[in-house]
């Protein structure tokens, strides 16, 4: 990785910020017409968020932020398909850190994750 490299890792949701992207992800929840891995491991069904995944990024030295897809550049869409995903910045462009089927894999394990982001922002093989 590239001296250049930014520290903030950026999780994008496969929902929308606005209420009415809420209630069509909830909706979509639970009718099994959609899914967000990243949502199911920060929030689950608790509107204000786990706590296991609170305490998890208090106690990481990780720079996180999460953003709804409609909040994240186009640039950061493409770096992150299929949503959600985590990526970051390398030189100057967005790079892929971890996809929508290894989110999953962390399912109920908040700390493994960040500690796995950890891992893969330290390592040039990401």
């Amino acid at each position: 990785m590239s001296d250049n490299v930014t520290s903030t890792i950026f999780g994008i949701y496969n929902a929308d910020a606005s209420a009415l992207g809420e209630i069509r992800y909830t909706l979509g929840k639970i009718t099994g017409n959609s899914s967000c891995e990243l949502c199911n491991l920060t929030h689950g069904w608790n509107p204000f968020g786990k706590r296991d995944w609170k305490r998890a990024c208090n106690s990481t030295s990780l720079e996180l932020e999460i953003i709804h897809r409609d909040k994240a550049t186009p640039s950061q869409l493409q770096a992150a398909q299929p949503l959600p995903a985590f990526i970051t910045e390398d030189s100057g462009q967005w790079k892929p850190l971890m996809s929508k089927d290894e989110i999953a894999q962390f399912k109920n394990r908040p700390d493994d994750l960040l500690d796995e982001l950890s891992q893969r922002l330290e390592s040039s093989q990401w």
